[in-house]
């Protein structure tokens, strides 16, 4: 009797038909059944509608793993990091958890979306934290500019653009969108102007902090498609906002003042420690809550639907020194990259790098003001090196000075 031939034990297929057999220890798969299963397994882990139509694979990563990514392109804040994280992780399990109670009646318990709202100086890296968590999130992820914004009637663009953009980042897929990621960018812009409400409109602050109200808190909205203004004959298509995560930032320059008013950094006496109100004046925003946001301007619904407040740490020299030359995305292999790009191999001096960071301290403009500072020092070499020879350039400090102190931006007035 003929011995058994090779086959595929999900399909059937025999050695002869197929490609790749693999063996397991009971039986074999073929290649055809390899990719079944993988199409299986994607399908099974997307975010679906009631149509099952979606494009956006739902992957879990613990709150450790999603701040381990974000230490990769932004050094310290790490009290933002972890807010984020957390928000950002409880964001998918809300998600799943809407996906087994349809089968899990008995379960009554329904986990509330717990929007954030970050605060800390320019150049600090609100906005760079958001851009990092879109590159790794498989949610669709927007940034937007609340600046833009003004209070519906009036020249400007609607709150709902917000959900426009949400939108155009996933193809137009509802159900992906409803289930996304929004970065509201310079929150702080659209503060009221006064603390006392006046008989004028604010038409592009508090207004449009009303706007928002309904919008973070979860309703159907309806969104025009391309952005901008409604008119009567447009098509607009209905979002619902009760699973998108909003994520708030901005910088809310004076508020400081209004912390230290609060927590009384001035108090004299024989008993007051000196030392220990000069730390709280040096980081007053790592005592900021809600009652600072809204004497700033922020009115109190909005705050009420914003319950996470967190706040990133002034950078100091430290800092500066890891954010030029740690990161994946550090200014100096950016730079080094580029040179590499015409043949020329870019060395740094170590007392350059140290000035940089003087510099960047001195002018008060966070990791930002780094950038500058290198086009500053590296533009008469980035515009002349390519049409030369050299195939290798140092940066040493008497270069550096040179160029600075011959820069517009040597001309800045320290604050």
């Amino acid at each position: 009797m003929a011995k058994n031939p090779l086959h595929c034990s999900f399909c059937g297929r025999s050695r002869d038909e197929v490609k790749i057999l693999i063996a397991g220890q009971e039986g074999h798969i073929c290649e055809n059944c390899v990719e079944h299963a993988r199409e299986i397994i994607d399908q099974e882990l997307t975010i679906k509608d009631e149509k099952g139509n979606s494009n956006f694979k739902l992957t879990v990563k613990k709150p450790m793993e999603i701040k381990k990514f974000l230490d990769e392109y932004a050094i310290g804040q790490d009290d933002a990091k972890k807010t984020l994280a957390v928000a950002v992780y409880n964001h998918y399990k809300r998600l799943q958890q809407k996906n087994t109670d349809a089968t899990n009646t008995s379960n009554d318990v329904e986990i509330e979306k717990s929007n954030i709202i970050m605060v800390g100086e320019t150049g600090t890296g609100k906005t760079l934290l958001a851009k990092s968590i879109a590159r790794m999130l498989n949610v669709p992820f927007a940034i937007v500019d609340a600046t833009v914004f003004t209070e519906a009637g009036y020249v400007g663009e609607d709150v709902e653009s917000i959900l426009s953009r949400l939108l155009q980042v996933c193809n137009y897929d509802v159900a992906a969108a409803e289930r996304g990621i929004v970065f509201i960018d310079e929150i702080d812009k659209v503060a009221r102007k006064g603390d006392n409400p006046s008989i004028t409109r604010d038409v592009s602050g508090e207004g449009v902090q009303q706007g928002m109200l309904k919008l973070l808190e979860g309703t159907d909205v309806l969104v025009p498609p391309q952005g901008g203004r409604k008119h009567p004959e447009q098509k607009l298509i209905k979002v619902n906002t009760q699973n998108i995560l909003f994520i708030c930032g901005g910088a809310f320059d004076g508020v400081d003042k209004i912390i230290a008013r609060r927590v009384q950094t001035n108090t004299i006496g024989f008993n007051v420690d000196k030392e220990l109100q000069e730390n709280m004046k040096k980081n007053l925003l790592r005592y900021i809550n809600a009652t600072d946001l809204k004497t700033f301007g922020l009115i109190p619904e909005l705050l009420g639907r914003l319950p996470v407040v967190t706040h990133l740490d002034p950078l100091d020299a430290v800092t500066l020194r890891a954010i030029l030359t740690e990161p994946k995305n550090a200014l100096i292999k950016q730079y080094t990259k580029l040179f590499e790009l015409e043949g020329i191999k870019l060395t740094i001096e170590n007392n350059v790098l140290d000035f940089m960071v003087e510099k960047a301290m001195e002018y008060k403009l966070g990791a930002r003001g780094l950038r500058s500072i290198c086009e500053s020092i590296l533009t008469d070499a980035m515009y002349e090196l390519p049409s030369s020879k050299e195939t290798q350039f140092t940066l040493d400090i008497e270069y550096a000075r040179r160029k600075f102190d011959t820069s517009k931006m040597s001309l800045l007035k320290v604050a």
